[in-house]
């Protein structure tokens, strides 16, 4: 593949990649406004306790494999028919422990309801996995336009049904129902794109091949789970008799994690297929640090924003119920912003071969939280969510000197290529913070300051001459030209 071609592919797959992003944490929103209205923060307490099951049920059931397709150079159909078949069988085995573990779970958390409801929900990991190898084949081809296309119905559909439901009264139910249902779609939608088609000869051998590798992903993964889940989990069962707790702790977790995953979303999509393509070049530390600069050019204005308005935010849309989760989300959000900053050393170590790594820095990393946890919890939630955030932040320097190992970035390149975008965006919302401060109406100050925030970025970015403003420009008059020509030809 000649060097343009993968800048074209890159910079079209970072375009569908955002816009996939982006589209779905605004369809979020959107849903998430109307449910939080509707639902109130007790009510919310029964999925977040029992979200690190569905989450860790769905990392075993892709076991890594899916990882480790995209991570080949070439994967055959038979790659891809042999994931398909072992995601199935695992998810089946999982489900039936999961389904006679149920009783446990809700007796754990001292929440009868959790009993049908779980075994309900559960069943969105079971049914995700006739998707898992058609989205392998998607990201490793790069048909980010038509996964952008997937996600969005799926997450209009299934927001329409839970939000009809909860209108209805079905309380936590229609939170169940919407995760059902979204996984049912996206599994139809990527086998109409995809052209692959599984077959009943079943050959197992590339599952042991990749073994080793997918073993370690798939640690990974549940790290991962555990790491994004642990706080609900404890506090679940720390607050069994105030679940409000709980319920404000995972509303705010659930808006920092939309919005920092309108960034990692968008780099994701693409950074492990263009590292493996580069791995060994010499271009392979510039590409690397150009996601870095676009991660950081996005990641920091809007989650040090989001913190910004997170009051005016939570009171306009999900209303005066939510207030108490808000010094919770404003602490989260300066987390949130480096959250990003993981995925891509994720990616860049996974690419390099070596999940092992990836592996060990996670394990490490969630032994860490729960020390910290341990020691802090008796301070109340705000204290171990400042300790969780600031050990999140710290730990990324691990990550970076295994990055300086294996491709030789420097810790001074990467500190120049992010570090402005991070001053620059603090002094932004601490200045918009002072100059609107004397207005009280919440829908005019939300409007004001992230108009405000706009403004300044964008100017300050073109003032300043910086190459990614202008690459993005440029490439959306690109874009805007290639439609014009279309039209013209129609």
């Amino acid at each position: 593949m000649s060097t343009e071609n993968l800048k074209e592919r890159t910079a079209r797959g970072l375009f569908w990649g955002t816009l996939n992003s982006g589209a779905t944490q605004v369809l979020s929103v959107v849903i998430g406004i109307l449910l939080g209205r509707m639902i109130a923060p007790a009510e919310w307490a029964p999925i977040g306790m029992i979200a690190i099951f569905s989450a860790i049920a769905g990392n075993l059931q892709s076991s890594g494999f899916s990882t480790a397709i995209v991570n080949m150079k070439e994967p055959t159909a038979n790659d891809y028919n042999a994931v398909f078949w072992f995601n199935i069988l695992a998810s089946a085995c999982i489900y039936v422990i999961l389904f006679f573990a149920a009783p446990w779970i809700a007796l754990f958390f001292e929440q009868p309801c959790l009993t049908d409801l779980s075994r309900f929900i559960f069943l969105a990991f079971f049914i995700s996995s006739f998707g898992i190898s058609t989205h392998a084949y998607m990201t490793k081809n790069m048909m980010n336009r038509e996964i952008t296309i997937i996600n969005s119905c799926a997450l209009i559909c299934s927001g329409i049904v839970a939000v009809i439901l909860a209108f209805n009264g079905f309380s936590y139910w229609s939170l169940a129902w919407q995760q059902v249902v979204n996984a049912a779609i996206l599994v139809i939608g990527r086998l109409c794109y995809v052209k692959w088609r599984p077959s009943l000869k079943i050959d197992f051998s590339p599952i042991r091949r990749t073994w080793k590798f997918a073993m370690n992903i798939l640690v990974t993964m549940v790290i991962n789970t555990i790491n994004n889940n642990i706080l609900t989990f404890i506090f679940g069962k720390l607050f069994t008799k105030t679940p409000q707790v709980v319920g404000n702790f995972f509303q705010a977790s659930k808006w920092n994690t939309m919005a920092y995953q309108l960034v990692s979303g968008s780099i994701e999509q693409v950074a492990q297929p263009v590292l493996v393509e580069e791995r060994g070049t010499r271009n392979e530390e510039r590409v690397f640090r150009k996601m870095l600069r676009f991660t950081a050019f996005l990641s920091f204005p809007a989650m040090f924003g989001l913190a910004l308005v997170a009051n005016e935010f939570i009171l306009s849309t999900i209303g005066p119920k939510w207030e108490a989760c808000v010094p919770i989300l404003r602490i989260l959000c300066i987390g949130g912003a480096f959250m990003p900053f993981y995925s891509l050393y994720k990616n860049l170590i996974i690419s390099q071969g070596r999940s092992d790594i990836n592996m060990w820095l996670n394990i490490s990393q969630i032994l860490l939280q729960l020390l910290l946890i341990f020691l802090t919890y008796q301070y109340g939630i705000i204290t171990v969510v400042c300790a969780y955030t600031i050990l999140n932040i710290i730990w990324l320097i691990t990550w970076q000197v295994y990055a300086k190992q294996l491709i030789g970035v420097r810790l001074w390149d990467v500190c120049k290529d992010t570090i402005p975008f991070a001053l620059i965006s603090a002094a932004i919302m601490v200045a918009i913070w002072f100059i609107t401060a004397n207005i009280t109406n919440s829908y005019l100050l939300l409007f004001l300051r992230i108009l405000l925030a706009v403004i300044l970025y964008a100017a300050i970015m073109r003032l300043l001459k910086v190459k990614m403003m202008e690459e993005c420009i440029l490439f959306i008059k690109g874009l805007r030209s290639k439609v014009k020509g279309l039209r013209s030809k129609v």
